[in-house]
Formats: C-alpha cells, structure tokens, sequence
C-alpha cells in the first residue's frame, strides 16, 4: 500500500477528531475539524451505524494515520508488540513513539510528525553525532537527537523551536531548543502517552 499524499485534513475529518497532522493549523480556527466536523465525501452528513468490526477497524487506521505508518510495517509492529513481556497495546505505542520521526515532532523540530519524517529523509537530524536519514529508525533510552550544524539556520526549523517553547515537553524527553538538541531519559508509560486512542481495541482487531 502506498503512503497516503491527499489533503491530510480529510483523514482527521474521517476519524472525527484532530489527529494533529497539519501543524499549527491544527490549533487554530482553521483546522478542518472544528469547522466541518462530519466525515468526508457525499455521504458525510448521514446517519452510519458502526459494527463492532468498525470500530476495531477505525482505531487501528486511526493510529497509523497518527504516526504515518503504512499498513504492513503496522502489523509487523504489533507483531513485534505481541511477543514482547506486557500489555500488548501499550507495547505497540511505545514502540511507534520510539521512531525517530516521532521523537523529531515531540521535541519540537517539527511541526507535525509528516514534517519531521522529511527533515529527517533529507538528513538534517543526527543521533548521537551520526547522520540518519531513516524515520522509523528506534531510538533506545540516552539517544542524544540533535538538528545537524548545517541545518541549524533553516527558516523552518528556526519557526518550529520558536513556536515549541510555550509546549510541554513530554517527561521521558529532556529537550534544549536553543541548542536544538535533546535526550531519550526512559521510555514512556502509557500515562505519559498523550494519545487518545483505545489501544485495546486494535488489539481485538488482530485477535479476531
């Protein structure tokens, strides 16, 4: 299956709530969400009775559209999730937060998790001082994440940091935007995930 490149506003229309896949435009008047708050497509505004089947199925295409994950690397996630010690719900987010897209977008490089998957595809982010120029690349607790010195002066990510200094940072990050670096301090609990997802219901999607 091939990456999704249509208007990414549609998707979070469909699952009916902001998946934060825009930006900063997902905070403001703007956002898709907020001014048409139905599905997409002729049929938008209608009355649909969900199956139980469908509401698995929404939660898992919800997750993947959050983190930009393709459908087959998704099922070998949770397959890797499944065999791990734990919840196995809680195994596969840890895992999808641990991509170095993701850290990218949490430590405020990016704008969205789409953004930060580029910044990294064309090489302007380094792990522990080595280029690396892949998003799903899993970073592991103490991984220093830095914005390279050639990239440091891009108007984009100059924007991002400025704008990331009124978040929060999650716990498990310990970030320096003016040295646009940060740290992996553990890997997160499912309390420290700020996501608003069913985990368990993915889970009964794959077990059917």
């Amino acid at each position: 299956m091939a990456r999704y490149t249509g208007p990414v506003c549609r998707l979070c229309r469909r699952e009916g709530e902001k998946l934060f896949l825009k930006g900063d435009r997902c905070y403001t008047e703007k956002c898709a969400v907020d001014r048409r708050s139905y599905p997409p497509g002729q049929h938008g505004q209608g009355r649909h009775k969900v199956s139980e089947y469908g509401l698995h199925l929404r939660e898992k295409q919800k997750v993947r559209r959050i983190y930009g994950v393709l459908e087959r690397q998704f099922e070998r996630y949770y397959d890797r999730a499944s065999r791990q010690k734990g919840i196995t719900g809680e195994n596969l987010l840890r895992i999808l937060e641990m991509r170095l897209d993701n850290i990218v977008y949490r430590m405020g490089f990016a704008a969205s998790r789409g953004q930060a998957r580029q910044l990294v595809l064309h090489e302007h982010i380094a792990v522990n001082g080595q280029k690396v120029d892949i998003p799903s690349y899993e970073l592991q607790v103490g991984d220093v994440v830095t914005v390279r010195d050639g990239s440091r002066n891009m108007q984009l990510i100059k924007d991002n940091t400025e704008a990331a200094e009124g978040r929060t940072v999650p716990e498990w990050l310990e970030v320096n935007l003016d040295q646009m670096e940060g740290k992996i301090l553990a890997v997160p609990t499912r309390e420290q995930m700020d996501i608003s997802v069913q985990e368990h219901l993915i889970v009964e999607y794959y077990s059917r």
